[in-house]
Protein backbone atom coordinates (compact mmCIF):
# COMPACT_ATOMS: atom_id res chain seq x y z
CA UNK A 1 0.00 0.00 0.00
CA UNK A 2 1.07 3.20 -1.34
CA UNK A 3 0.64 6.47 1.03
CA UNK A 4 0.68 9.61 -0.93
CA UNK A 5 2.49 12.50 0.92
CA UNK A 6 0.63 15.29 0.31
CA UNK A 7 1.96 19.59 0.43
CA UNK A 8 -0.85 19.36 2.96
CA UNK A 9 0.98 16.37 5.19
CA UNK A 10 4.67 17.33 5.32
CA UNK A 11 3.42 21.52 6.28
CA UNK A 12 2.26 19.26 8.92
CA UNK A 13 5.11 17.25 9.85
CA UNK A 14 7.28 20.41 9.83
CA UNK A 15 5.10 22.67 12.34
CA UNK A 16 5.02 19.68 14.45
CA UNK A 17 8.91 19.06 14.43
CA UNK A 18 8.92 23.36 14.94
CA UNK A 19 6.73 22.87 17.64
CA UNK A 20 9.00 20.27 19.48
CA UNK A 21 12.44 22.11 18.57
CA UNK A 22 10.93 25.32 20.45
CA UNK A 23 9.64 23.37 23.80
CA UNK A 24 12.86 21.92 23.64
CA UNK A 25 14.88 25.25 23.64
CA UNK A 26 12.39 26.76 26.20
CA UNK A 27 13.33 23.95 28.62
CA UNK A 28 17.14 24.67 27.65
CA UNK A 29 16.79 28.09 28.38
CA UNK A 30 14.56 27.72 31.89
CA UNK A 31 17.42 24.93 33.16
CA UNK A 32 19.81 27.86 32.19
CA UNK A 33 17.71 30.37 33.62
CA UNK A 34 17.54 28.47 36.87
CA UNK A 35 21.33 26.99 37.59
CA UNK A 36 22.11 31.27 36.63
CA UNK A 37 19.92 32.43 39.08
CA UNK A 38 20.94 30.04 41.79
CA UNK A 39 24.75 30.94 40.85
CA UNK A 40 23.95 34.22 41.22
CA UNK A 41 22.29 33.64 44.86
CA UNK A 42 25.08 32.05 46.19
CA UNK A 43 27.51 34.99 44.91
CA UNK A 44 24.96 37.39 46.58
CA UNK A 45 25.25 35.03 49.89
CA UNK A 46 28.95 34.99 49.43
CA UNK A 47 29.09 38.94 49.45
CA UNK A 48 26.87 39.35 52.13
CA UNK A 49 29.12 36.70 54.44
CA UNK A 50 31.77 38.34 53.01
CA UNK A 51 30.83 42.12 53.45
CA UNK A 52 29.63 40.69 57.34
CA UNK A 53 33.26 38.75 58.32
CA UNK A 54 34.85 42.16 57.32
CA UNK A 55 33.10 43.47 59.66
CA UNK A 56 33.69 41.26 62.33
CA UNK A 57 37.75 41.04 61.84
CA UNK A 58 37.69 44.88 61.80
CA UNK A 59 39.94 46.01 65.10
CA UNK A 60 37.16 47.85 66.39
CA UNK A 61 35.09 44.71 66.31
CA UNK A 62 37.63 42.59 67.82
CA UNK A 63 38.52 44.98 70.58
CA UNK A 64 34.61 44.98 71.48
CA UNK A 65 35.11 41.05 71.79
CA UNK A 66 38.36 41.04 73.72
CA UNK A 67 36.99 43.84 76.11
CA UNK A 68 33.67 41.43 76.71
CA UNK A 69 36.13 38.55 77.67
CA UNK A 70 38.58 40.86 79.75
CA UNK A 71 35.29 41.75 81.83
CA UNK A 72 34.27 39.84 85.20
CA UNK A 73 31.37 39.64 87.04
CA UNK A 74 29.95 37.52 89.79
CA UNK A 75 26.19 38.04 89.29
CA UNK A 76 23.77 40.19 87.58
CA UNK A 77 23.92 42.71 90.13
CA UNK A 78 27.57 42.83 90.45
CA UNK A 79 27.66 42.73 86.52
CA UNK A 80 25.17 46.36 86.56
CA UNK A 81 26.84 47.86 89.09
CA UNK A 82 29.87 47.40 86.87
CA UNK A 83 29.30 47.18 83.28
CA UNK A 84 25.45 48.33 83.34
CA UNK A 85 24.19 51.18 81.81
CA UNK A 86 24.27 53.79 84.70
CA UNK A 87 27.71 52.33 85.78
CA UNK A 88 29.36 52.22 82.46
CA UNK A 89 28.10 53.37 79.16
CA UNK A 90 30.71 53.14 76.98
CA UNK A 91 31.04 49.22 77.71
CA UNK A 92 27.71 48.57 78.36
CA UNK A 93 27.02 49.97 74.43
CA UNK A 94 30.09 48.18 72.94
CA UNK A 95 28.54 44.56 75.11
CA UNK A 96 25.59 45.83 73.11
CA UNK A 97 26.40 46.03 70.01
CA UNK A 98 28.31 43.09 69.97
CA UNK A 99 25.36 41.27 70.91
CA UNK A 100 23.70 43.42 68.23
CA UNK A 101 25.89 41.73 65.63
CA UNK A 102 25.39 38.38 66.30
CA UNK A 103 21.92 38.55 66.63
CA UNK A 104 21.77 39.84 62.90
CA UNK A 105 23.70 37.32 61.77
CA UNK A 106 21.44 34.77 63.82
CA UNK A 107 18.40 36.58 61.61
CA UNK A 108 20.38 35.69 58.30
CA UNK A 109 21.32 32.35 59.18
CA UNK A 110 17.51 31.65 60.21
CA UNK A 111 16.58 32.94 56.91
CA UNK A 112 19.13 30.60 55.06
CA UNK A 113 20.25 33.82 53.97
CA UNK A 114 23.91 32.94 55.28
CA UNK A 115 24.45 29.25 55.88
CA UNK A 116 25.54 28.41 59.42
CA UNK A 117 28.77 26.40 58.51
CA UNK A 118 30.51 29.82 57.16
CA UNK A 119 29.55 30.96 60.36
CA UNK A 120 31.21 28.06 61.62
CA UNK A 121 34.15 28.10 59.65
CA UNK A 122 35.30 31.78 60.50
CA UNK A 123 33.62 32.73 63.78
CA UNK A 124 32.83 30.24 65.93
CA UNK A 125 35.24 30.36 69.01
CA UNK A 126 33.77 34.33 69.16
CA UNK A 127 30.38 33.93 69.53
CA UNK A 128 30.44 30.83 71.53
CA UNK A 129 32.81 32.46 73.78
CA UNK A 130 31.01 35.88 74.04
CA UNK A 131 27.29 33.96 74.17
CA UNK A 132 28.60 32.00 77.06
CA UNK A 133 29.46 34.86 78.83
CA UNK A 134 26.36 36.87 78.27
CA UNK A 135 23.79 34.21 78.56
CA UNK A 136 23.21 34.28 82.02
CA UNK A 137 23.24 38.40 82.03
CA UNK A 138 20.47 38.19 78.85
CA UNK A 139 18.64 35.65 80.41
CA UNK A 140 18.29 37.78 83.81
CA UNK A 141 17.40 40.82 81.58
CA UNK A 142 14.42 38.81 79.77
CA UNK A 143 12.61 37.88 82.90
CA UNK A 144 13.40 41.23 84.94
CA UNK A 145 12.38 43.74 82.12
CA UNK A 146 9.29 41.04 80.43
CA UNK A 147 11.61 41.20 77.39
CA UNK A 148 11.29 37.10 77.01
CA UNK A 149 13.01 37.58 73.08
CA UNK A 150 15.71 39.76 74.32
CA UNK A 151 18.97 38.25 72.41
CA UNK A 152 16.64 35.31 71.02
CA UNK A 153 18.44 35.66 67.67
CA UNK A 154 22.32 35.35 69.22
CA UNK A 155 21.30 32.28 71.24
CA UNK A 156 19.32 31.04 68.03
CA UNK A 157 22.96 31.70 66.41
CA UNK A 158 24.95 29.74 69.54
CA UNK A 159 22.48 26.68 69.20
CA UNK A 160 22.78 26.26 65.65
CA UNK A 161 26.68 26.38 65.52
CA UNK A 162 27.33 24.93 69.06
CA UNK A 163 26.85 21.40 68.01
CA UNK A 164 28.89 21.89 64.63
CA UNK A 165 31.70 23.26 66.88
CA UNK A 166 31.48 20.43 69.06
CA UNK A 167 31.45 17.75 66.66
CA UNK A 168 34.72 18.95 64.98
CA UNK A 169 36.64 19.53 67.80
CA UNK A 170 35.56 16.49 70.23
CA UNK A 171 39.01 17.41 72.26
CA UNK A 172 37.25 20.48 73.65
CA UNK A 173 33.94 19.06 75.19
CA UNK A 174 34.26 19.35 78.73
Amino acid sequence: MMVDVTYQMVLSTIQTAGILVGIAYYIMTLNYTRKNQEMQLETRQTQLFMYLYDKWSSEDFQKKITELQLTNWDDYEDWNSKYGPSADLDTYSRMTSLGSFYEGLGVLVKNGQVKPELVDELMSHSLISAWEKIAPIIIHQRKKFNYPNMGEWMEYLYNQIKPIYDKQHPELAP
